[in-house]
């Protein structure tokens, strides 16, 4: 969604378009996005193209003003304001479908901070973000989708390519993650606390997947960037890939994943192993940790 109303300063967002276009046209699994653009869109229209694309992802790009609001169009074009708890408000009604909102706007964290209470991770800005790193960004954002990272691991390439690009912004783009309110507000029962650790991995769950992990020879120098390409990583943005033993490497793996909670990651390494281990004692121990994990 695009908006740069009249009475605003003009903006480079058919070149920002453009670019996370081609980015997403050069994906690997390219056949797996599809890019609606909406342009001058005015509030009324967020309703229409969420109900009518049931996107997974929400990208604005446009002007933001802090605490009044994101710039969106009136009727004549000129700056209409819609400020957090009205985003917050309607996205929630969506929450099941959309997985990540990028709000490229100046100031836009604070609209960021309240969405994320419904969204699982909103992206805003926490201060002005000049045009170039703007665009650096979504870049770099959609090229590490479209590789089928995690959403976490492309907010740190897009503000990696900020970086790279030579402008002082790599900080600007900041990352929100969905809190449970209720839980953090409230302390659990014993019930609560019990069926939460059940869909969590224990340190004896994440021991039993290196271990498989280390017999399967996935971990072995050799196959390490092959497996980190299966499961959607970057291998070039890991630091422990090389120069470490197998039990190293496979800890380091899995504690990465589970720290940043890529669950999709983890799901994809059992996927990986149960193609290996079709006919043994251990598809009912990657069975359990599927399930924990909620696996597809």
């Amino acid at each position: 969604m695009a908006a740069n109303p009249k009475n605003t300063s003009r903006l480079r967002l058919e070149e920002e378009v453009r670019e996370i276009d081609a980015a997403l046209q050069r994906a690997k699994h390219r056949d797996q996005f599809v890019l609606k653009q909406k342009w001058a869109v005015q509030p009324r229209e967020i309703i229409q193209a969420m109900l009518d694309i049931k996107p997974q992802f929400v990208h604005f790009s446009g002007h933001g003003t802090g605490d009044a609001g994101l710039a969106f169009e009136n009727e004549t074009g000129q700056v209409k304001l819609v400020d957090g708890e009205a985003l917050a408000g309607l996205f929630s009604l969506f929450a099941d479908q959309v997985k990540c909102i990028v709000l490229n706007g100046c100031y836009s964290q604070v609209q960021a901070d309240t969405i994320s209470q419904h969204i699982n991770y909103v992206i805003g800005m926490n201060k002005a973000i000049g045009d170039k790193a703007a665009i650096e960004f979504s870049v770099g954002f959609y090229n590490a989708i479209g590789a089928e990272c995690s959403v976490e691991f492309a907010h740190k390439i897009g503000c990696k390519a900020i970086q790279l690009a030579g402008i002082p912004e790599q900080l600007t783009p900041t990352l929100k993650k969905k809190i449970n309110v209720e839980e953090k507000d409230q302390p659990l029962t014993s019930d609560e606390l019990l069926s939460k650790s059940n869909q969590e991995l224990n340190d004896s769950d994440k021991k039993l997947l290196v271990d498989i992990l280390i017999r399967s020879g996935q971990a072995e120098n050799c196959e390490r960037k092959a497996l980190c390409i299966k499961i959607g990583i970057d291998p070039a943005g890991l630091n422990f890939i090389d120069n470490n033993s197998d039990n190293t490497f496979s800890t380091r793996l899995i504690n990465y994943l589970h720290n940043i909670d890529d669950q999709e990651g983890l799901c994809k390494i059992c996927k990986v192993l149960e193609g290996i281990f079709q006919r043994s004692k251990y598809l009912t121990d990657l069975e359990s940790i599927k399930s924990k994990l909620n696996c597809i």
